[in-house]
Order: structure tokens, then sequence, then C-alpha cells
């Protein structure tokens, strides 16, 4: 396969070609795709120099498939364009990802989504997606009537030049500097929990980043009346995004039944022995492309409700992994070139 990695210099698109190489992603050949100021780079890959190249309607021509991050701009405008030349793109942007037409895929939940598609295949919110993961085996065996989820995300999940301003905040703090002033964040991110991720739509209460978390929950989880209520807090945290969730079942599930449930689970991995010491922390997630989930226990205000504590990489799982794992099941189906088809 010929496959197309479009936004490859940045934080998302740099870890696809990892975990492309990492899962032994059958490619013949595999082109990078920047900006034009980022043209002609070269970047090292699997031994190879690759040629980063920029995006026209000839050198778009001969992809199997597209793996995008580069923004919702970008894919509005050249997802389309791949499609209509044959590839199958799966999207990391918020474009497509409420577009009835588009499935919204989170490789361990809803594979059976991706029969449907016509050569987009859209990829959710890092929150949502570390979320559902562990939703999922809940969902199956007994239910799920409601959700209440409140992240606390690094600030990968904004960009390389959200590192940098955690960096230089930080080292101001230790070195007793004169503080630089935010420029990425509203406010002071070093030592600091900020309770707003994205931004707020004139005359809503929740963030655009709550909105995605509640709508993307239920379009992957297949239940458009499930009651999802999210917030979201940014926290001085490089890498690794943390959930705290509220379950309600449908029927009793214990929290050891639960506990059993998730460690069966396909993508996660149970750590959970508080008194001990051991549960989920953001930097246990680094590197690691399964969710974690711990602090599993009962509600005492509800009989049928359950506390999780999920951690995810929001770069690898959250974003560039299940790309690359969609990717491997249009493979594997045989749904690669379906649409043109």
């Amino acid at each position: 396969m010929r496959v197309a990695v479009v936004g490859a210099t940045g934080a998302v698109g740099s870890t696809m070609l990892d975990v492309l190489r990492e899962r032994s992603f059958p490619a013949a050949e595999v082109v990078p795709f920047a900006s034009e100021r980022s043209a002609g780079r070269s970047i090292s890959w699997n031994g190879q120099d690759l040629t980063v190249a920029s995006l026209d309607d000839e050198s778009i021509r001969g992809f199997d498939v597209a793996l995008f991050s580069a923004g919702s701009a970008v894919s509005a405008d050249w997802a389309p364009r791949f499609a209509e030349a044959g590839a199958v793109v799966v999207d990391n942007s918020s474009q497509w990802r409420m577009h009835d037409d588009v499935p919204l895929v989170v490789s361990e939940v809803n594979p059976d989504a991706l029969e449907g598609h016509r050569g987009i295949v859209a990829n959710p919110n890092c929150t949502t997606m570390q979320t559902v993961v562990a939703l999922g085996p809940i969902l199956r065996k007994a239910g799920i009537e409601r959700v209440v989820m409140s992240s606390y995300q690094a600030v990968s999940g904004t960009g390389q030049r959200a590192i940098e301003e955690l960096h230089a905040q930080a080292d101001a703090v230790i070195g007793r500097h004169d503080m630089p002033a935010p420029l990425v964040y509203p406010h002071r991110i070093a030592f600091n929990v900020l309770p707003q991720v994205e931004s707020f739509a004139d005359g809503d209460d929740y963030t655009t980043e709550e909105r995605k978390c509640m709508r993307e929950t239920r379009k992957i989880l297949g239940l458009e009346k499930l009651g999802v209520s999210a917030t979201c807090a940014r926290v001085p945290v490089f890498t690794g995004h943390a959930v705290s969730a509220n379950v309600q079942t449908r029927d009793p599930l214990s929290a050891q039944e639960c506990r059993e449930l998730l460690s069966s689970g396909a993508g996660l991995t149970v750590i959970d022995d508080p008194a001990n010491g051991l549960y989920p922390t953001s930097i246990d997630a680094a590197g690691r492309d399964d969710v974690l989930v711990g602090r599993i226990r009962s509600d005492p205000s509800h009989e049928r409700c359950l506390n999780l504590w999920i951690v995810g990489n929001n770069l690898r799982k959250g974003a560039a992994t299940n790309a690359v794992q969609v990717a491997e099941l249009l493979q594997v189906r045989g749904l690669l070139g379906a649409r043109a088809a």
C-alpha cells in the first residue's frame, strides 16, 4: 500500500509515523505531507529518508490510505480530494466526526461502523477515545444509562506551542525569573489548573471540547439519547490525559465484576490496588497504547453507579495509534478502495 501522512511534522503526525513503523504496517511507500514551509524537509523513518511533500492535485494521487492530522481547515479542503483520488482518509480533526455519513470509529469499540464508509473515516477526540474504550465492555455487559466525565488534560493536546509555554513558565517559577505572558492559554498553565479546554461558543456555558465529548460518546456507543455530561480541565502535564468517569448502568454491576470485565477488555490495562499506591497516572501512559483504568469503585449515592479513573496517552491511543488501527481494520476487512469500486 501507498500511505500518505498529512501533517507529518506535527506532534500527532510524527507519532503516526512512529506507530506505522512499530506496528509494521504493510506499506510499500509512506509519503509525509506538511505545509509549504516544511516541504522539502527530510524525515528519517524506518531506515529511510523521506522527503516532505506539499499538497497539490498531482501529489495526492495513487494512495490507498491517508492519515490526516493537520487541522480542520486542511481536512475540510483536502480529505475529499484524497477520497476522490481513490484513498480512504482517516482524519484526526473534528471536521468530519459528526457528519451522519462519516463513521466515527474506535477500533476496540465499534469497528463494524467502518462497513458503511464513503471514503472518509473520523478519529474521535482524544478524551472521548480513551473513555469509550473503558465504557465499551460495560455497555455490552450491563448497558449504560448515564455518564458524567471530568477530564484532566495534558498540554500536548493543544500542540507544540503549548508544550513550550509550559516549559517556559515552569522555568520562570523554578528559576524565579520574570513570568512570560501566556500566549496559548488565557491564563498561566504552570502550577495551575484551568477549567477550560478549547473555547466557548456564543451563548454556550460548555466549551467546544466538552460538547465534543458528549456528542462523540453518544455516536460511538450508538446511544443517541444517552445522558452525558462533561467538564474538561487543562493541567500542567506534558502528555497523558486523565478522566474521572461516573457511569450509571442499566443492570447492576459490582466493582469487582467491573474490574474483572475490564481486565479482559481489548486495549485496556487495569491497575487497581489503591491501598498500595497502585493506580494509573499520566506518566504511566507515556509510550503506551493501551488505556489504563483504576480506582474502580461503587458510587455510594446510587446502587447502579460506578466510578472509574481512566488514563490514556493522548498522542498515541488518543490520536495516532487509533488512526493506524483503523487503517489496519480497513485493510483486513477489504474496505480500502471500496468507495471507488
